[in-house]
């Protein structure tokens, strides 16, 4: 009897190499497992399907974890507004983790020998998959082939058509990954420090050339509306408004940052819906939650960003920092009004019951309410008085200093 191998395929040119390999090279069972966040319509999952058992697996299976993707991880990551460098929503980071998961699971379901996943040697998703699979199913053997054998994408695609598999070169040169929270793209221009993916590399086209305004609407930091309709859960809201705002090819960027094994990497995205869904969530809450929520909100945000992107979503620490996302967004409630453009956006102001910006509380620069030109002087007098005390110690001493000089 052969050994069975869990894989986790896309349908990518990695993945397919390692299907190939894994069984008639080395001789696998090997049952590939989709793991479906978001990227994939029901006829790319059927065409998919049909392609990994041509390669010759055993079994395949589409696992559908959209919904669980939002409520373990994206949920979190519009409570925390997090961006990776300030630019970044995390879109592979994330789903990486939650397929991760879910190979794991399936590795476990059918008593596998080993697992396997096509990440190359360079970059975050090998460390975030093996992560994963020790602290879930420690001691299975993890096969990496595309990393193992240090292959080049040209030598994927040798490989492949000696065996009579056709790739399509050309959108080889590309690595794409569509997800619920973004789309990832990665090339020979982000190889390099300069340079930009052409537009053809782009998987969404510029199709509008107008402007118009939409209302998103947010219920405790969640988004379950969009304009006059109402969704049954933020996953449908999301989608509904990457299909407006995607027209738009807004929320391009390309991300730099320090990959988890110590080197810089570069990586070109696409993120309609989440940035736009970040930044209406981020006005909404200036207006609705106090200096000190928003601080530390900040704060724990930039570490939850890092350590998801990391690939330490297990850690207990996590489930900590959720919990204060959670309570801090009792409040956040309200319409958010954004302008959209061909490439860019506008967010134009909030509308809120929690809004603490209300004019019969004093009006900034105009009118105060509530307090007189007396209770300033006072207050001005002791909120400064620690530094006004220290200034009398150390100001003489620094006068005499300069005088000396």
């Amino acid at each position: 009897m052969r050994k069975k191998i869990v894989l986790g395929f896309s349908g990518g040119l990695d993945t397919s190499y390692c299907a190939k390999y894994l069984s008639e090279d080395l001789g696998y069972e090997v049952h590939s497992v989709l793991v479906n966040t978001g990227g994939f319509s029901t006829a790319e999952l059927a065409q998919i399907e049909q392609h990994a058992l041509n390669l010759g697996v055993s079994t395949h299976t589409n696992v559908d974890a959209v919904q669980d993707y939002y409520q373990s991880i994206i949920k979190y990551l519009v409570f925390g507004n997090c961006l990776k460098n300030n630019t970044y929503p995390l879109s592979v980071s994330a789903e990486r983790l939650c397929q991760a998961i879910e190979v794991a699971k399936q590795a476990l379901e059918i008593n596998a020998d080993a697992v396997a996943h096509g990440s190359t040697g360079a970059g975050n998703d090998q460390v975030r998959f093996d992560m994963i699979f020790h602290q879930l199913i420690p001691g299975i053997e993890i096969i990496t082939p595309i990393r193992d054998k240090q292959l080049s994408r040209q030598e994927e695609i040798a490989y492949l058509q000696s065996k009579g598999v056709e790739m399509n070169a050309e959108k080889a040169a590309y690595s794409i990954n569509k997800g619920l929270w973004g789309t990832s793209i990665g090339g020979k221009e982000t190889l390099k420090s300069n340079g930009m993916i052409p537009e053809s590399a782009w998987p969404s086209a510029c199709t509008q050339t107008g402007t118009e305004e939409i209302v998103l609407h947010f219920e405790q930091g969640e988004l379950t509306g969009l304009n006059d309709l109402t969704y049954e859960h933020p996953v449908a809201a999301i989608q509904a408004l990457q299909e407006i705002a995607g027209a738009y090819a807004i929320g391009r960027d390309v991300h730099v940052g320090d990959t988890i094994i110590g080197i810089k990497g570069r990586v070109a995205f696409e993120a309609a819906a989440p940035m736009l869904i970040l930044k209406a969530h981020h006005a909404l809450e200036k207006h609705v939650l106090s200096k000190w929520q928003l601080s530390w909100k900040d704060t724990l945000a930039q570490f939850y960003a890092n350590w998801l992107h990391e690939g330490q979503v297990l850690d207990p620490v996590m489930r900590d920092i959720e919990a204060f996302f959670e309570h801090s967004q009792q409040a956040v409630t309200g319409k958010v009004f954004i302008q959209l453009y061909p490439y860019r956006f506008q967010v134009n102001g909030i509308e809120s019951d929690y809004d603490l910006m209300g004019a019969a509380f004093g009006q900034y620069g105009e009118m105060n309410e509530g307090y007189t030109g007396n209770d300033v002087r006072g207050f001005s007098t002791i909120f400064g008085n620690q530094v006004r005390i220290w200034n009398s110690i150390h100001q003489p001493q620094k006068q005499s200093i300069h005088a000396a000089d």
